[in-house]
């Protein structure tokens, strides 16, 4: 069966979509023929879809939705209606099923499916229902079968229970369907996943919806193969996909060890998410040694009452060691923050930001104000059933559904916010005045990417920040 992979993140600096190279190593593993059509490297989708179907007859089309949203209060750019544009002009060119999945796609996947007017998706991964798929693809009397498939039936849609993959047993690391070199040099980092799921409890967080609820973890060799096979493409730069790298702790130490016993490390510089626990001088120490130049950890807060309510299991205190770990061992950091969420207060916003600012200092500080809702989650649960304010901001007005971009803000914290960062250079707020204040389509970074910068956006943000730098790159 031949099959056409569609990427239709059209986002700039440009993600390199790793769930599109995995799904073609398991493709070309059933015998399918697998080819790309990357409407990212394209500077006219239109024309690139155009040649394409005008010169290939596909049996099926998948595409895939890696986000919804972009995440952000201030721009609440809602990105489905652009990929409803793709869609249909796609379909206006080709008769063969579209087949949708992805990050994005699982978390509401049947909302999704109506609003492009389809009858064919597949929830969580896809390495083995989309082969499946392809053997029976037009007989709907077998799609019962297939692990995660969305199909609709007699007008309505019917979900098929997931089946988690054993990542272990399988190898991941060919990275030979995407054009990964093209987006090292013109996203300024490849990517790589160790693991799926997440086991946290952070009551906002949809990781745990559309990844799964618990780990699955990839073996240390072939996420090694994988770098190994990356380099060889000219890639020296990466960004570690999974939720947070040092959980489970053990597995997170066994790559390292893979990477380090391999001399893969001093070849590479990669970043990570990362929870401020568990985090401790063995894992930093084996994080350098392995190649590790930057980590972003999700902190959210640093007031205790309000580290609780979003559902985390730290102490501030914690992040006074995590900072001093990584000064230690010349890893750079960045803290993310999360303001606005059930019961926060000036007071709460204050103390995190002053403690940040002041004790814990971290080389970068963003600032997320008001909280993306997202069907499945904890948050949404909560708003559902009414043990919270009706504090939800969107537009069209907000519904129960959380399709459109809806978020959760108890208050506008906004000015409070620019008054304790005062100009600081360190921090990253998008505020209200500030809507295009993100990494996407944020010029100055594109232009840096271009003149051969390389890693994690906010840490060439970093290194760009000081004023001299800026005019350098702007020239």
């Amino acid at each position: 069966m031949k099959i056409v992979l569609v990427n239709t993140n059209l986002m700039k600096p440009p993600v390199v979509p790793i769930g599109l190279d995995y799904l073609g190593t398991a493709l070309k593993a059933r015998g399918n023929s697998v080819s790309l059509l990357d409407l990212c490297k394209q500077e006219d989708w239109k024309k690139a879809c155009d040649e394409y179907f005008s010169q290939n007859s596909p049996d099926a089309i998948g595409v895939t939705i890696r986000n919804t949203d972009d995440c952000f209060f201030s721009s609440k750019d809602f990105i489905i209606p652009g990929i409803k544009e793709i869609i249909n002009y796609i379909k206006a060119r080709s008769p063969a099923p579209i087949i949708l999945g992805g990050a994005g796609f699982s978390l509401m996947p049947e909302k999704i499916l109506e609003y492009l007017d389809l009858q064919l998706g597949i929830v969580g991964e896809g390495e083995e229902s989309l082969p499946m798929l392809m053997e029976v693809l037009g007989n709907s009397k077998e799609y019962i079968k297939i692990p995660g498939l969305v199909s609709k039936v007699s007008g309505t849609y019917r979900r098929n229970p997931r089946r988690f993959i054993d990542i272990s047993s399988i190898s991941l690391s060919a990275r030979d369907t995407v054009d990964n070199l093209w987006y090292f040099k013109n996203g300024g980092m490849g990517a790589i996943e160790t693991k799926r799921g997440c086991e946290q409890n952070c009551i906002y967080c949809a990781d745990p919806v559309s990844r799964g609820r618990f780990y699955r973890l990839r073996s240390p060799e072939d996420v090694a193969d994988e770098f190994e096979n990356l380099l060889k493409q000219g890639i020296t730069h990466f960004h570690l996909c999974d939720s947070e790298f040092n959980l489970p702790y053990d597995h997170a130490i066994d790559i390292c060890n893979e990477l380090i016993n391999r001399n893969i490390g001093e070849k590479i510089q990669w970043y990570a998410y990362a929870a401020p626990l568990p985090f401790d001088e063995r894992l930093a120490y084996l994080l350098k040694k392995a190649g590790c130049a930057g980590i972003n950890f999700g902190v959210d807060s640093a007031n205790y009452t309000m580290l609780k309510t979003l559902g985390r299991d730290f102490m501030p205190s914690d992040l006074l060691y995590v900072a001093k770990l990584c000064r230690k061992h010349r890893i750079t950091f960045m803290f993310d923050l999360l303001l606005g969420g059930p019961g926060e207060t000036r007071k709460t916003i204050t103390e995190t930001i002053k403690f940040l600012r002041d004790e814990v200092k971290p080389d970068r500080i963003g600032i997320a104000m008001g909280i993306r809702v997202y069907p499945g989650t904890q948050l949404a649960d909560m708003i559902k059933k009414g043990y919270l304010k009706n504090k939800l901001y969107g537009d069209p007005k907000p519904d129960m559904e959380f399709f459109f971009p809806t978020f959760y803000l108890e208050e506008d914290f906004s000015s409070c916010i620019e008054n304790l960062i005062a100009g600081d250079r360190r921090f990253f707020f998008p505020g209200p005045n500030r809507k295009s204040y993100n990494y996407n389509d944020n010029r100055i970074l594109i232009e840096a990417i271009k003149k051969g910068e390389r890693g994690a956006f906010w840490d060439i943000m970093r290194r760009i920040q000081k004023p001299e730098r800026q005019k350098e790159i702007e020239l």
